[in-house]
């Protein structure tokens, strides 16, 4: 038995739709369908979550000749700790990425309407860099580190 017709007797069996298993996971329902018909295979990580949300081994998952196990009906829900992961993973890249974009347009506005500001914050820097290149960089770091938190979410699906 090829591993989409595992998971969607698993899924079945659980009584569980695509979009709740889906939200178990943190993936789209969109996911779990191509997984399910076959066009797409998840991720190692999610490929683990599954195997601890329905009780099964990742050889069962994954060899098509393993026989048959027997399974508990879903991990209760308060245990959504992959779930919860992903979640918390794209919460946290949105306000990194957020942040970052208000700070850009923050000093973008303080440069153009008080550039005697823009002057004072570069005169007090320690650093060799004046004090815009330093928000500058700062503000741009944010924005790239919530971004590429965003993707990596975003492929683990």
């Amino acid at each position: 038995m090829a591993f989409s017709e595992k998971l969607y007797e698993l899924r079945k069996k659980a009584s569980l739709s695509q979009e709740e298993l889906a939200d178990q996971l943190g993936v789209s329902r969109q996911a779990v369908s191509k997984w399910e018909s076959d066009k797409a295979f998840p991720e190692s990580g999610t490929l683990i979550g599954i195997s601890v949300l329905f009780d099964v081994s990742l050889d069962y998952l994954l060899k098509d000749d393993e026989p048959a196990a027997e399974t508990k009906a879903a991990v209760p829900e308060d245990d959504c700790s992959v779930k919860e992961t992903g979640r918390n993973k794209r919460i946290i890249g949105t306000v990194i990425c957020i942040a970052g974009i208000v700070c850009l347009i923050v000093w973008g506005i303080v440069s153009v309407i008080l550039p005697s500001m823009s002057d004072k914050i570069g005169e007090s820097s320690a650093i060799t860099l004046d004090g815009n290149g330093i928000f500058l960089i700062v503000c741009l770091a944010a924005v790239i580190t919530g971004a590429v938190l965003l993707l990596i979410n975003k492929t683990n699906e």
